[in-house]
């Protein structure tokens, strides 16, 4: 699901709610310093990685970032635009610094990022308050934009790229992540002609990023302290098919097992088709692949995918769900659906709801379908009222709910490996970790005790075995094995 993230400080991050240290620490002679800057970031993982470079990029020019923009030389906004309530969520925050800039608390805005490349010169003439629109492939530009701000040089203020033929360059970032995780995101864009979709819109063709860069970044990450890397793309399957035609995840995942200090690889974003029996055969057999994929499936009626153009059926989809289920031990699946997509009848919407029942995936997220008219999905009949959108999404949802917490209860009595994203901050011996089940921000958490463990002795960044005694909803709550 889309989250706001907005940069908090320059020594701490939130992942579920936590406070953790920065991997990279502001660094040069405050001499030196152009300015001051804030920024937030809205949005998914992809979105983040492209903050990150920006953040590092202004960093190495001399800018100083801090925690709050009101008092800072310059804000810049990283904008979402994937749904219309995205879209509101961005123009919310712009118009929100916009209003700081007006009252003198700021000497500019920037916004960056998905709703930028979408708008291109009609943002600008919307808010004409803006003083730069950074599309996604001018991203890099960040600092030369900046300095013409505060240089009083106004007279660019679109900075549009074409998409690249080549990945962009995500190394050399200020994470904003807790130091032990990090996103990798291996290629930019998408070739899926979704009808729902307006992605490749504002994001361009597949490119996969090429495998040595994708190395390096995360021997980077690792030497930054990095335990967990979240593999993030729009296609993560498709990786390496437009360089020589035929996926390369496999291989690219036997690179990013040998190096050392990273302990958990976590898959995201895997589109069905391109499941290979080797990729298949490569997570089962790894000992740091974690047994978690998020495969958004989107729906199950036949009809529903044909009208989406996704491509793939329900029974291709089962099939690769059965194999997963049969060759993985402890899999956990997450999954999106859509409700409400035009022309979805009651019983189409009832075989989603059968498929959810059947299949029991213990993660799983849910949007009512939102018309984008750029789409073509906008020039289907059928459009849903948005309260039986709505709804469908509601009814799904509690049978997920079901679902889920009927998982976490058949946690209880198991020792976990979970990874402790920092202190709960109600009791020093009480921590908030991770399981393999579950990604930064979007899944669950584990409240784990830890007798005599406490400010002087942290466990932020340690995976460590957790005794599961009790579920509470969602979350579970277990005890430090010893």
């Amino acid at each position: 699901m889309l989250k706001t993230l907005p940069i908090v400080d320059a020594a701490t991050s939130t992942a579920c709610g936590v406070a953790a240290p920065l991997a990279v620490p502001i660094g040069g002679d405050p001499a030196s310093r152009r300015g001051t800057f804030a920024l937030v970031s809205l949005g998914c993982p992809k979105n983040l990685v492209d903050s990150e470079r920006m953040l590092g990029l202004l960093r190495d020019d001399g800018w100083q970032f801090v925690a709050e923009p009101r008092g800072a030389d310059l804000v810049i906004v990283n904008t979402c635009a994937f749904l219309e309530a995205s879209r509101q969520e961005s123009y919310g925050v712009i118009d929100e610094m916009l209003a700081l800039k007006r009252s003198g608390a700021t000497r500019g805005v920037i916004v960056a990022g998905c709703l930028a490349e979408r708008q291109k010169e009609a943002l600008l003439a919307e808010r004409p308050g803006i003083d730069a629109a950074i599309g996604v492939f001018s991203r890099d530009e960040v600092a030369r934009a900046a300095e013409r701000l505060i240089g009083g040089l106004g007279e660019q203020r679109g900075v549009f790229r074409p998409a690249p033929a080549r990945a962009l360059d995500d190394s050399g970032r200020m994470r904003v992540t807790p130091r032990h995780v990090a996103y990798l995101k291996i290629s930019e864009g998408c070739d899926r002609t979704c009808t729902f979709c307006s992605i490749p819109r504002m994001r361009g063709r597949h490119a996969s990023k090429p495998m040595t860069e994708v190395v390096r970044e995360a021997r980077e990450l690792a030497a930054d302290g990095v335990r967990e890397l979240v593999i993030v793309a729009q296609d993560t399957t498709y990786y390496g098919i437009d360089i020589d035609g035929e996926p390369r995840l496999v291989e690219l995942l036997g690179e990013l097992e040998r190096i050392d200090g990273i302990e958990w690889i976590r898959l995201m974003y895997l589109y069905p088709i391109h499941f290979t029996e080797r990729l298949v055969a490569t997570i089962a057999g790894s000992d740091r692949i974690v047994p978690y994929l998020d495969l958004p499936l989107q729906h199950a009626s036949d009809q529903v995918l044909k009208r989406m153009q996704r491509r793939v059926n329900r029974a291709a989809t089962e099939e690769l769900l059965g194999t997963l289920r049969e060759s993985i031990p402890d899999l956990v699946l997450r999954t999106t659906f859509i409700t409400g997509f035009p022309g979805e009848t009651r019983g189409q919407f009832e075989e989603l709801l059968d498929f959810v029942r059947r299949w029991r995936f213990e993660r799983l997220g849910v949007f009512a379908y939102s018309l984008e008219h750029d789409t073509p999905a906008a020039r289907l009949d059928g459009h849903l009222p948005e309260d039986e959108r709505m709804a469908r999404r509601d009814e799904l949802m509690a049978v997920q709910q079901g679902i889920a917490h009927e998982h976490a209860r058949r946690q209880v009595g198991r020792t976990l490996d979970v990874i402790i994203d920092g202190p709960s901050g109600e009791r020093d011996d009480v921590w908030l970790g991770r399981s393999k089940a579950d990604a930064p921000d979007i899944d669950c958490t584990v409240y784990v005790t830890a007798p005599g463990t406490g400010p002087g002795r942290s466990l932020t960044g340690r995976i460590v075995p957790v005794e599961i005694v009790a579920a509470a909803g969602y979350d579970l709550a277990g005890i430090v094995a010893s």
